[in-house]
């Protein structure tokens, strides 16, 4: 029976889109990990929780389906501040996350980071030198 579950999560891993745009956060992307994960030994692997990996599979596929799109359906596609689908798209993607955090630092921190050495030897270098100073 553990072929039969690792067969139905990879035809919902293969169904299920990737978004390019949310590199690291994607949900399609993580799910695919944590099935690797847990079907380590594909379909030779033993689920030690039967029960528990069918609601999970089955609560994925609902998600995947949009069943709960459809069971509550929205009267308008926008939200309280009335941006579309595809505005929200761009503000949630990594890019754009990335260059808001750069915009919310404040001077220190920007000085800090230009200033900082990037590599572990340039790390090494910089605490030699003040290491080696003499005492003024």
């Amino acid at each position: 029976m553990a072929a039969g579950r690792y067969r139905r999560f990879l035809k919902l891993c293969e169904e299920w889109p990737v978004d390019e745009t949310k590199r690291g956060r994607d949900l399609g992307a993580y799910l695919r990990q944590r099935v690797a994960q847990a079907f380590r030994e594909g379909e030779n692997t033993q689920v030690a929780e039967p029960e528990a990996c069918d609601q999970m599979y089955e609560s994925l596929a609902r998600l995947h389906s949009n069943y709960y799109k459809h069971k509550y359906p929205r009267p308008r596609d926008t939200s309280f501040s009335g941006l579309s689908v595809e505005e929200y798209k761009l503000i949630l993607s990594t890019d754009t996350l990335e260059e808001f955090q750069d915009m919310n630092k404040g001077l220190w921190k920007k000085l800090q980071e230009k200033f900082a050495p990037k590599s572990p030897e340039e790390k090494q270098k910089a605490w030699a030198r003040v290491l080696t100073r003499p005492p003024t």
